[in-house]
């Protein structure tokens, strides 16, 4: 047996509640981007439905510190959606916006002592939220309208802010999906959720800012066309 070398697959972690962890659905932003990918990178879901940023950078150290920091090519930082429920309606998954903004520190800082800098960092903003829609699910449900979109504007625009403060990138989904009074409903499912569209704006607008850390990253093993047919180990055992 011929000796040879353990091919690492570069690592791009999805983190965030459920609209990354639903994102590998068919359409879904992160199948996507994880498409755009393949022979290059493994795109990795670690989307937790519900959860807000306070649970979240607790258990984010369960998820990188296994990882080597140097297979890791960007990391998306997605919260908010949840941490800008009401408190007085949904007081489990509320965070207050201070609170919010700090955990999103805590998490970069985090990242950045993990070896994960802040330039592989993209933070993106909750989407807006289309009350009428929203509030037809929670009647479903049982409860009463949870969420408003002036209140989660005001957590995207923190998300925005700590990105800078940071000096990662951020994707603002809030103000992108409502920009020249566009109907936000377009992008959203069911008021909170992403739909088909709205999915495809997540991919495109991500990829752009994914593209160029990622463009330097070679196509994973030899195209089946250069693989030497007589001798198929000289081809694919090398190790570069």
């Amino acid at each position: 047996m011929s000796k040879f070398n353990t091919i690492i697959w570069p690592k791009v972690i999805l983190f965030g509640d459920s609209i990354t962890q639903f994102s590998f659905q068919p359409s879904g932003w992160g199948a996507d981007i994880s498409n755009k990918l393949a022979r290059k990178c493994d795109v990795v879901n670690r989307g937790l439905s519900g959860y807000n940023t306070r649970w979240a950078k607790i258990v984010l150290p369960r998820l990188v510190s296994s990882q080597n920091p140097s297979d890791i090519s960007a990391v998306t930082v997605f919260f908010g959606a949840n941490d800008s429920a009401l408190e007085d309606k949904n007081p489990q998954q509320h965070v207050p916006l201070q609170e919010y903004s700090e955990n999103l520190k805590d998490i970069s800082r985090f990242l950045t002592s993990a070896g994960v800098s802040a330039d592989k960092v993209i933070f993106i903003t909750p989407p807006p939220l289309h009350e009428p829609s929203w509030e037809k699910e929670c009647i479903l449900k049982g409860c009463p309208l949870n969420r408003h979109n002036s209140v989660t504007g005001q957590y995207a625009q923190a998300c925005v802010q700590v990105a800078r403060q940071c000096g990662s990138d951020v994707l603002d989904l809030w103000t992108l999906m409502q920009k020249d009074g566009q109907d936000c409903t377009v992008y959203l499912s069911d008021g909170l959720h992403l739909s088909e569209r709205g999915n495809q704006l997540v991919a495109e607008q991500l990829w752009s800012l994914l593209e160029a850390r990622l463009a330097h990253l070679p196509f994973i093993l030899p195209y089946w066309g250069d693989v030497d047919a007589q001798s198929p180990e000289s081809s694919l055992l090398c190790n570069h």
